[in-house]
This record gives structure tokens, sequence and C-alpha cells, in this order.
């Protein structure tokens, strides 16, 4: 880790982008993926305090758009209505031009937690929000 870096190497996620099954998501504001590890608390002889043993993850994100279309909607409720679930890979890449270089990752597997048919308000620009968990993922490039 090098002890210095300038500021213009920290990366600015206004140049971040999505992609949902291929297609490029123009409009997302932001985009959140997170692994959290489950713990199981392990008694241990001669020892007043536990211990802590990794017994899974949880895999869960969030995803912010510009609502501009009705595509996450139709797509979500076309699945609900024959009864199944609508899971997806979604694409995340952030590269600054002016950063050490770029993060894009992939995460398979993605099941929506909700579907939101109507969120407005007056004198508010529309925005729709998923939380979402995903089953796997892939680091596709790293700085």
């Amino acid at each position: 880790m090098p002890k210095e870096y300038q500021a213009q190497q920290v990366i600015n996620g206004s140049w971040g982008e999505a992609w949902m099954d291929g297609e490029y998501l123009a409009q997302v504001i932001s985009l959140k993926a997170e692994i959290t590890p489950k713990k199981t608390a392990i008694q241990m002889v001669q020892r007043l305090n536990e211990g802590q043993k990794m017994t899974g993850l949880e895999l869960k994100g969030e995803i912010k758009l510009h609502k501009i279309n009705s595509y996450i909607m139709k797509k979500m409720s076309e699945y609900f209505k024959r009864g199944k679930m609508m899971t997806c890979t979604i694409i995340s890449n952030v590269r600054d031009p002016d950063a050490l270089g770029g993060e894009r990752v992939a995460l398979y597997g993605c099941l929506f937690d909700k579907l939101t048919l109507a969120d407005w308000e007056a004198g508010k620009m529309g925005e729709e929000s998923y939380s979402f968990t995903f089953e796997d993922w892939e680091i596709l490039q790293s700085i």
C-alpha cells in the first residue's frame, strides 16, 4: 500500500455505470453490493471470551435509478405473474479517467426483494430503488 496518494486518484462515482442482463442502465444513480460474514460464537476452555467462526455469507445489494421508464417494473411483473422469481446478472463498473484504473464486478443470481408499482411525489424527480440479494460474484477488474 502506498504511504501517499494524489487527490485525483480517488475514484469519483460519477464515472460509474451498470448493466442488467446485458442491458445498459444509463439511468443508474448508485449501486452497492456487500458481503457480510455470518459468525457463530465458539465457547473455548480456559477463556472467558468466545471465539468466532465464520459459518456463512450474506450477499446483499441495492441499486438506485432515475425513473425514466418501466423497464425493471415490467420485467419483474412478468415473472411474478407467472409465479416465478426473476434472477439477473448485474455488472458494476467504475472507471474514473483521473484514477489509477477501474473496478468491474459481476453479481450473479440477483433476486430483488420487492416490486414497486408506484412511488411518486409532486415536485420531486422520480427515482427507483431496489434492494436485492445475490448468490455469487466475480471481480472482473481491480485496481
